[in-house]
């Protein structure tokens, strides 16, 4: 289930990867898409990513993802992450006086360190987004609740089903 906002989310960047507009994502787009992105694609790369398709997706002739496809694509991959107050649990525990954030500099040794090490270029990446300001303070709070996709309470009412 997806709300009107992160349907439309998803719309804008569907339509960043459909280079061609011409309403389906196929191999052209995503070769261009990622040599946008500095990446080379290999065949195998590109045939995985239009193979991941939904499964029981009827697929057009050239292989092409269209945007109900794609929605269905994120919800199946999306679902996977965190719940939302597992993430808060785990970044609480660096907050003291539960503040809302983390110092970042504190963070980032235990985010290269411990479970599932991160890459340097990935806790930057995480870091060097909208959530985290000027003296280095992660807002861990707004940013779960952005990665939210389905919490199964009644407060996705509005929310559209695929």
């Amino acid at each position: 289930m997806f709300t009107p906002q992160q349907v439309k989310q998803f719309k804008e960047a569907f339509n960043m990867i459909d280079q061609d507009g011409d309403g389906r994502v196929g191999r052209a787009d995503l070769e261009v898409m990622l040599g946008n992105l500095g990446q080379t694609p290999t065949p195998a790369l590109l045939d995985k990513l239009l193979a991941s398709r939904p499964r029981g997706a009827a697929s057009s002739p050239a292989g092409d993802i269209n945007f109900t496809q794609f929605l269905t694509m994120m919800g199946e991959h999306l679902i996977h992450l965190d719940h939302e107050h597992d993430l808060l649990e785990a970044f609480a525990c660096f907050d003291d006086g539960d503040k809302g954030w983390v110092d970042t500099a504190e963070v980032r040794k235990h985010l290269a360190e411990m479970g599932d090490h991160m890459s340097q270029d990935e806790i930057d990446r995480l870091f060097n987004g909208p959530y985290t300001d000027r003296q280095g303070r992660f807002n861990y709070v707004e940013w779960a609740k952005v990665l939210r996709v389905n919490d199964g309470d009644d407060a996705t009412d509005g929310a559209l089903a695929i």
